[in-house]
């Protein structure tokens, strides 16, 4: 009997999305991201799941650091440039606003909230390796202005610039 592949189950969640970014050995990469939670409250710690096809997996494995943005439901276009665009080909950050945090790693500007964390561990998990993460730092929130996350739902005919 084959594995149930969980999509309605991942439809009724209808949940959040993230954007993901790393930096290392001078390149960056970022990622629209759909897999990620809290995962322990003390000490706080939060897991997101990359795509071992994704080029920001490939150098998320040699970064310290992570950068998890929540991105705001007036946010659809940044959410389709990283997740409808691979970083192999295009680089995502020229034209939208950032800065460089926590040893490269890139932070969007103008987005509901963000945080940076330190990898403490991958996770094998079949096409996704989970990077439990421990905050480091942290940013206000900003652009969103009451519209709340955007959502699964919201975003879920873009083409993945790379397959899963």
């Amino acid at each position: 009997m084959p594995e149930p592949d969980l999509g309605d189950f991942a439809v009724a969640q209808d949940g959040p999305m993230y954007v993901v970014t790393a930096a290392a050995d001078g390149l960056r990469a970022g990622c629209l991201v759909g897999f990620a939670s809290q995962c322990s409250i003390e000490p706080p710690r939060f897991a997101v799941w990359l795509s071992v096809e994704n080029h920001t997996y490939r150098v998320a494995r040699r970064a310290r650091y992570l950068t998890v943005h929540v991105l705001g439901r007036n946010q659809e276009a940044l959410a389709r440039l990283f997740g409808g665009r691979t970083g192999d080909r295009t680089d995502k950050f020229d034209g939208i606003g950032w800065r460089p945090g926590r040893e490269g790693s890139p932070v969007l500007t103008g987005v509901a909230a963000w945080f940076t964390g330190r990898i403490e561990a991958v996770v094998a998990g079949g096409d996704h390796e989970g990077f439990l993460l421990a905050p480091v730092e942290d940013g206000p929130t900003a652009g969103a202005s009451g519209a709340g996350p955007l959502r699964f739902g919201d975003v879920r005919d873009i083409e993945a610039g790379h397959p899963a």
